[in-house]
């Protein structure tokens, strides 16, 4: 009980103590939590009673619940708020906990035990989540080895344990290599046409290290703003090569941690069986082999590449047409430059307009407002919760008849101690009549406030704001009563539906009009603004879809196809891939696949799912069909598309549960409809 009151990990609290966590807790209290839950699986696998559901499969799911809660607040300060003693402190635990979760599967009598139970009579009349639950319980632990002899079973633990290592290493560099950059440019000539937002942060960003003039790092709204709208193309090319150079030389290198981690995968899906990687992850996944995933994206690029190819002439055309016949061809820092000023030249329309008009606490206004519309639910700020940096806010959500659902926290500016990008997470998943309601997290990366002004966002990070809440409201609407099928933890190549489709939102002129205000006059979107906007929306579509379709082959071909005895060094290999969708010759130093966190930052990740992301915005262009016919406030279509498939995690068959909210399969061709890229007839 001592050591309880003075370790904050070593209990759930739903408040978490975020204000009392130091890197001296995390190893006491992660050694002791593995110790606990291992005796936990023990006394399962020890019980000479009789298998019944609660003291087999309900006693696995509740064995390591706290250590569970504890390693992911480890690992999301790790994220957010690491500082050197921190990071040693994870890195210490974390093969350890890699270790303990991989061995489940391989202890002989707690696999015994589940087979006993499964040939029950109990068992037999399961039905629902509990009938999904053993099935998937049983498939699981056969994926996971738990038919080896004693000496894989061994391989198995130790590669699972490296590949922790190696992942958590690679994620750490990318950090690390990221915040190493910076350029200082002190002649303000320098900074043509950057748009009077981005010379403010950078103005900002340099006071704040006490430097003169102008910062740019690798940070997100610093980097786009550069490549996007500076005309000085040497400063474009630095910036450039900086960015998709990072991960790829000492002392952040993580070339052989590629190879390793490709090692890795491929050891341990031959040591279960499976031809691949990819076969291995993707076999309970909508897509089941990675042969389909391929087929998948490769008939998307047959679709699109007219389009593109159309496009990329077009832009070349447009450079010559303004700078002369001889102006040369354009490289890959002038992409997003000359598309900017091709978007601007064709629909007389820059993003920059509507940046007035998204203040992000209206945003956030908004998307709530909206959100409450639809599912009949209420979310509200919360004052005086503990949290790891005075930014973060934290929210709690109600249903309808006040019945609290869960509480997240929202952490959405930059800082030098936090990973790139935007995503969502859990800390923990509760069941119905539970202890505790759902509790998770939303972070960004987005433009902080400036000189005094509220943050205003771009539209694109407006979208990223929308396509991360509706992760989180798939976590906090979950209804299911088996914890590890609830929320999202779903298919990866269906987990994006709930995210993807609430882009939709942030399109729609209704609404917009809840929170798109002009921050000093309250005037919304002007109506020939926002007809621009909607206008240029599919303004190089082709090309944003190629560049997806470029990660998910690159990582489809890394994980099924790539032998390094045959196709030799892997960077060569994967630059060879990305040069064939690029829009123009890459520079042969470009190694974007070192950064690529998506794929290397953990053990599995997006590692051969990254096609996931164009499979589920399939699956969100077909269901918000549903709302832009029947009415984008639709309460009768929200609260389907909540019951059918926010609330029902993994309990039932992602393809089932798609059908059962639209009443069909899935239409192959609404993505493509939507991008205006169906061919005619």
């Amino acid at each position: 009980m001592a050591a309880h009151s003075t370790n904050p990990l070593l209990e759930i609290k739903f408040k978490i103590p975020f204000d009392q966590i130091k890197a001296k807790h995390v190893e006491p209290a992660i050694d002791a939590l593995i110790a606990e839950a291992q005796q936990n699986i023990d006394a399962i696998a020890a019980d000479p009673g009789p298998r019944t559901y609660d003291n087999t499969l309900r006693a696995l799911e509740d064995a390591s619940e706290t250590l569970e809660y504890a390693m992911s607040v480890v690992s999301h300060l790790e994220s957010v708020a690491t500082y050197p003693e921190l990071r040693n402190a994870y890195n210490a635990v974390e093969p350890k906990v890699s270790a303990f979760d991989s061995n489940i599967p391989l202890n002989e009598a707690l696999w015994q035990q589940i087979k006993r139970f499964s040939e029950t009579e109990e068992a037999a009349l399961l039905s629902g989540s509990r009938g999904r639950f053993l099935k998937k319980t049983l498939d699981e632990f056969r994926r996971s080895g738990a038919d080896l002899d004693d000496a894989d079973k061994t391989r198995l633990n130790e590669l699972n344990v490296q590949l922790a290592q190696a992942t958590t290493k690679y994620s750490q560099n990318v950090l690390d290599v990221t915040n190493a950059f910076e350029l200082v440019i002190e002649d303000e000539a320098q900074l043509a046409g950057l748009p009077p937002s981005a010379v403010a942060l950078a103005r900002q960003d340099a006071e704040s290290k006490g430097k003169p003039g102008w910062r740019f790092t690798l940070q997100a709204p610093s980097y786009i703003a550069v490549m996007t709208y500076l005309d000085d193309a040497a400063i474009r090319e630095k910036v450039y090569r900086a960015y998709v150079t990072r991960g790829a030389k000492e002392p952040h290198d993580n070339r052989e941690l590629i190879l390793t981690i490709l090692r890795l995968r491929r050891e341990k899906a031959r040591l279960l069986g499976y031809r691949n990687f990819a076969d291995l992850v993707l076999e309970d996944r909508m897509a089941k082999t990675g042969r389909s995933a391929r087929g998948f994206v490769d008939s998307l690029k047959t679709k699109t590449l007219s389009a593109f190819e159309r496009e990329n002439q077009e832009l070349l055309s447009f450079r010559r047409e303004i700078e002369g016949p001889d102006a040369p061809e354009l490289d890959a820092w002038d992409i997003a430059y000359y598309a900017e000023k091709k978007r601007q030249a064709i629909y007389d329309f820059e993003e920059e307009e509507l940046r007035p008009y998204f203040a992000f606490e209206k945003v956030l206004d908004g998307m709530f407002e909206l959100v409450g519309c639809l599912y009949d639910i209420k979310v509200f700020e919360e004052i005086g919760v503990p949290a790891w940096d005075s930014s973060v806010k934290y929210y709690s959500i109600d249903d309808a008849d006040g019945t609290r659902l869960g509480s997240f926290y929202a952490d959405f500016y930059p800082r030098e101690n936090k990973r790139g990008g935007a995503w969502m997470d859990s800390f923990f998943i509760s069941v119905p009549g539970g202890p505790r309601t759902h509790l998770g997290l939303i972070c960004g990366n987005q433009t902080p406030p400036v000189d005094g002004k509220p943050a205003l966002l771009t539209h694109r990070e407006v979208e990223t704001i929308f396509h991360e809440f509706g992760h989180l409201l798939h976590h906090l609407l979950s209804r299911v009563e088996v914890r590890s099928l609830g929320g999202t933890n779903v298919a990866w190549d269906f987990v994006e539906l709930p995210s993807q489709i609430m882009e939709n939102w942030s399109w729609e002129r209704d609404a917009l009009d809840l929170f798109a205000r002009h921050y000093e006059t309250g005037e919304p979107i002007p109506t020939d603004l926002f007809q621009k906007m909607k206008r240029a929306r599919n303004f190089r579509i082709a090309n944003a879809q190629m560049r997806q379709l470029s990660f998910g082959t690159v990582d489809l071909a890394l994980h099924r196809d790539y032998d390094p005895q045959k196709d030799g060094d892997v960077m060569k290999y994967a630059f060879d891939i990305m040069h064939s969708f690029a829009p123009t010759a890459l520079p042969s130093e470009h190694a974007m696949v070192a950064s690529f966190s998506h794929l290397f930052a953990s053990p599995v990740g997006y590692g051969a799912g990254y096609y996931s992301y164009k499979w589920s915005e399939v699956l969100d262009a077909d269901a918000f069909s549903r709302f832009a016919n029947e009415g984008i406030f639709s309460r009768d279509v929200g609260m389907q598309f909540r019951e059918r498939i926010l609330a029902r995690g993994d309990s039932e068959d992602p393809a089932q549960l798609f059908r059962d909210f639209m009443g069909r399969d899935p239409d192959a061709d609404a993505l493509l409809r939507r991008q205006g890229l169906l061919p005619a007839g």
